[in-house]
């Protein structure tokens, strides 16, 4: 690999990392047929995830997310069955571990920000990523804001002890991107996650690449 002016990639990990959209939409709509509320379409859930287990249980709920009780109730209930399930219709994109593997041969320092719960965000990566060499791992912990907020991507680049600038950042949301352009990142979108390109550039996406090898060119 040639001398490449990036010296860290941080990964999205749902979407990005890893297909989840049928596990958090199943597990979800088994929650809401649980309390006696309608479920979604799986493809309705690429726009339902992205902020947080919260926030997909509130949008989840609709006009009933209003309710903080109900919203309560359910999370809790998506919580439990989530920990207990774990990985059991996840997968890895095809390429990402080529990908991973390609980076960390050429030394590049790779971490993961989540705004999935932390400790499900580090039962993923034990589930499909143990091999991997991460510097870092961060999932939603509480006292911590939730990407968008840049907070949690400059944790990791203190971490490395690199300047911003110097970070690739990718993801497949407006809040991935967000995140990097407001932390100091390069944004770079990827299309074969939960959303599309439209949403990606109108957000600061400053590259899209279509399949994981094509991180490589940037490099």
């Amino acid at each position: 690999m040639a001398v490449s002016p990036f010296q860290a990639v941080i990964f999205d990990l749902d979407g990005t990392l890893l297909d989840t959209l049928d596990e958090l939409g199943i597990i979800t709509n088994t929650v809401l047929e649980l309390n006696g509320f309608p479920g979604h379409p799986l493809p309705d859930y690429r726009y339902l995830v992205g902020e947080g287990a919260e926030s997909l249980i509130t949008k989840a709920l609709g006009h009933v997310g209003s309710n903080p009780e109900i919203v309560r109730g359910c999370l809790e209930e998506f919580l439990e069955i989530y920990r207990e399930t774990c990985g059991n219709r996840a997968k890895l994109y095809d390429g990402i571990s080529n990908l991973l593997s390609d980076l960390a041969d050429a030394g590049m320092k790779m971490a993961v920000l989540s705004n999935k719960p932390h400790d499900l965000t580090l039962k993923n990566i034990d589930l499909f990523l143990s091999a991997v060499p991460f510097e870092i791992v961060l999932g939603q912990r509480a006292g911590v804001p939730k990407k968008p907020d840049p907070q949690g991507a400059l944790e990791i680049s203190d971490h490395m002890g690199l300047d911003p600038a110097r970070i690739l950042y990718l993801g497949d949301t407006s809040i991935d991107m967000r995140t990097a352009v407001a932390a100091g990142m390069c944004p770079v979108g990827v299309l074969w996650g939960f959303r599309g390109k439209e949403e990606l550039l109108a957000h600061g996406a400053r590259h899209l690449i279509g399949a994981p090898a094509e991180l490589l060119n940037l490099l």
